[in-house]
C-alpha cells in the first residue's frame, strides 16, 4: 500500500474511533482490531472514562470530540448487552454526530435478542431510524474488509440533514 491508498482501490485508508463498554465487550473490540487494523491507519482505543477526569459533560463532550472524534472519518459502535446504558458511549456518538461523522452499529453475539429487536444506546437508534447511521450484525464482518470498507465510505456518504441529535445527554451509567 502506498501514499495511504487501499491496495488498488485508489481509497484512502480510513481512520475510525471504535465506541464500546470497556468492561463487558473488549474481547470483541481486540478482535475487531486485531481483524481490521491492516485496513485502517487507526482504530483508537481510549477508555474516555479513565482519561478525562471531569464531571462537567460539556467539558467532557468538549473533549471527546477535539482529542478522540477529530480526524477519524467513522465511528464504530460495538454493542453489546451494557452498551446502551454506558454514557461515554452516548458522548462519543452525540460528539461523533456534531462531527458530521459516518456513525456503524456492529450488534455483537452477547447482545439480548427479544423478537427480532435488539437493544442499542438511544442516540444511536435514533440516527439507524433516521437512516443516518448503518446497523450491521458482527456476522456480517465475516464478509471481509473490502465489505466492510463499503460500508464506511456508505457511512460517510450518509448526508447530514439525517442526523437526529437531538435526544439529552446520559447522565450516568445504568
Amino acid at each position: 500500500m502506498s501514499n495511504g491508498l487501499l491496495s488498488g482501490l485508489g481509497i484512502p485508508k480510513r481512520r475510525i474511533f471504535v465506541s464500546y463498554h470497556h468492561a463487558g465487550d473488549r474481547a470483541y473490540y481486540e478482535e475487531f482490531s486485531r481483524f481490521f487494523s491492516a485496513t485502517y491507519d487507526v482504530i483508537q482505543d481510549n477508555s474516555v472514562d479513565r482519561n478525562i477526569d471531569s464531571t462537567n459533560t460539556d467539558y467532557v463532550i468538549r473533549n471527546i470530540r477535539e482529542n478522540y472524534i477529530t480526524g477519524t472519518s467513522c465511528t464504530i459502535v460495538l454493542c453489546g448487552a451494557q452498551t446502551p446504558w454506558r454514557k461515554f458511549v452516548d458522548w462519543e456518538i452525540k460528539a461523533t454526530l456534531d462531527k458530521n461523522h459516518g456513525l456503524i452499529g456492529v450488534n455483537l453475539p452477547p447482545n439480548p435478542t427479544q423478537q427480532g429487536k435488539y437493544t442499542v444506546p438511544d442516540r444511536l437508534h435514533d440516527n439507524i431510524v433516521s437512516g443516518y447511521a448503518l446497523w450491521l450484525q458482527w456476522s456480517d464482518l465475516n464478509a471481509g474488509a473490502q465489505f466492510f470498507i463499503s460500508k464506511i465510505e456508505e457511512a460517510n456518504a450518509k448526508p447530514s440533514i439525517l442526523i437526529n441529535n437531538s435526544r439529552a445527554f446520559r447522565c450516568r451509567n445504568g
